[in-house]
Formats: C-alpha cells, structure tokens, sequence
C-alpha cells in the first residue's frame, strides 16, 4: 500500500498547532474525522506518532522524522507549483555540464552571478557529446564548451558565445628572455593543450615561421597545464584565465609576442518551457 498524503498533510497540521481540536478546526473536518485519519497514517507507518498528553498531542521519536520528512515532501511539492507557474523557479537548482578540459577559472567567472544569487549549483564534466545527450535530455540546464555542438547531430540546441579571449605564451620569466616569436619556439618546450581551436591555430602558427617546436606536454586538461607550467616544465599556451593566478602573483609572465590565435567559449542550451531563471543573467 501506497502512503496517503491527505493522511501526512492532516498529520503535518496536528503536529504544527499540537492539539487535535485547533488542527480539526483549521482543516474544517471533525475532531473524530481527524483523530481517524491519524490513526490510520500510524497503522500504515507502524509506529505511534503521538504520545496525548491531556489536550496536547506530542511528537513520538517517530513522529518527529515523519514530520521531518512531511515538512520536505510538501517543500517539494510547493517547488513544482512555484516553478511551474514561473513564480518560484529560482529555488530549483542550476544544472551545469562543462568540458572536463575548460579552465576552472573560466567556469568559475560564468558561475559568479549564480554563487552571487547563492542558488544551489549542481556541476558536472565529461566529453561533449554525453554532455550533450544529457541537455537534450533535459538533465542539464546548460552545457559550456569551447566549440559549438554540429547541428546535423544536435540540431536543436542553441548555442551562445559567451567569451573570445586571445591565446598567448605563458612562462617564468627565464624562459621567455628571446628576442623574437621563432627563437622562443625553436628553443623552449612548450605545454600544448588538445583543445581543437588552440591547436589548430598553434599548428598553423610554427607552420609559418617554419619552427619545429619540441612539446614537453600535450595535456587534455587545462588544470594540468596550469600545474605543469607553475613547475616549469615549458611554455603554456592558453588563454590568460587559465593561469589568472599565477600571473597575478608574478609566479609566470606572458610573452610579449601576439600569436593571433583565439579561443572562444560557448555556452548551449536546449529549448524549454521553463528555463532556469538565472541563465539569462549568466549568458548576458
């Protein structure tokens, strides 16, 4: 058998005034209506919830989890109808999935209006297309990465570029003291991330000056580029964000010679009827 909730929601209200006759009077049904309704709750949960104590009725230790759990199933239920109605959607949690290889930091400056709202985040990574599968599923309300999805295999979903930040070279201060781009290349190792925009462009860039560089690392994961280049073992090339405290506090410098390549950052969601409330703040 089922539990019946009209049986839980005339528990939580004796439980709440602690006397059956104001509970009865307040849900508009008889005192003996009422006292059967709870004894049927407690016969279904196999416990007593009450000790009656003169006119009082107290909470059993029993009583009081089935309180506790009543008190958030009715939570629950008041979500859905606020959420619903468009009235309470921002209680609801904020479904994020990002690229295992996007930068932490550039994660953490999309999130700051919601950590700001102090909504409850839910964060997830993986390879795009599980990602992906799980915003068409709805399982996730927006999904970040660095190219957008192809539309012949995600036809539906929109995709937002949120950020362009330029890609440089970024060292301790003895590695980058060359006089030009191509001495820099053809003598220092270099940390090369996988992702496709950055390699493409940095493939395109040694072509031209006619380099073959030596790569200390190819890394598909921007927190170990960042780690690789705080212990020197090359040049990272990334975007600034991914080494933003490093270089705030001098640990690695950034190379005065523009490589012209660019990283962008996208931001996908799938269409819904009832969209969190916060995306139109975080896509701007």
């Amino acid at each position: 058998m089922r539990l019946n909730y009209h049986h839980l929601r005339y528990f939580q209200e004796v439980a709440r005034e602690g006397n059956l006759t104001r509970a009865a009077g307040r849900l508009n049904l008889s005192q003996s209506a009422l006292s059967t309704q709870i004894r049927q709750l407690e016969e279904r949960l196999g416990h007593l919830l009450f000790e009656r104590t003169g006119r009082s009725m107290v909470l059993t230790e029993a009583g009081r989890i089935a309180l506790d759990h009543a008190e958030r199933i009715f939570d629950v239920g008041d979500d859905l109808v606020a959420t619903l109605s468009g009235s309470g959607a921002a209680s609801a949690p904020l479904r994020v999935g990002a690229l295992s290889t996007l930068s932490r930091n550039f994660q953490l400056r999309f999130l700051r209006p919601a950590l700001e709202a102090k909504a409850e985040l839910v964060l997830s990574s993986g390879n795009s297309q599980t990602l992906l599968r799980a915003l068409e599923d709805l399982a996730l309300d927006v999904v970040l990465l660095t190219d957008p999805p192809p539309r012949d295999t995600f036809p539906s979903l929109v995709s937002h570029r949120i950020a362009e930040q330029p890609v440089a070279l970024h060292g301790t201060a003895r590695r980058l003291a060359h006089e030009t781009l191509h001495d820099l290349l053809a003598r220092e190792p270099v940390i090369l991330p996988t992702e496709s925009s950055i390699r493409t462009g940095f493939d395109s860039l040694v072509a031209r000056l006619g380099v073959t560089p030596r790569i200390a690392a190819t890394v598909d994961d921007m927190a170990m580029v960042r780690l690789l280049a705080r212990d020197d073992v090359g040049l990272a090339i990334t975007p600034a964000v991914v080494l933003a405290d490093e270089l705030a506090q001098g640990l690695l410098v950034t190379a005065r010679f523009p490589l012209d390549i660019v990283e962008s950052f996208y931001a996908v969601t799938a269409p819904r009827s009832f969209p969190h409330p916060l995306l139109e703040r975080l896509i701007g």
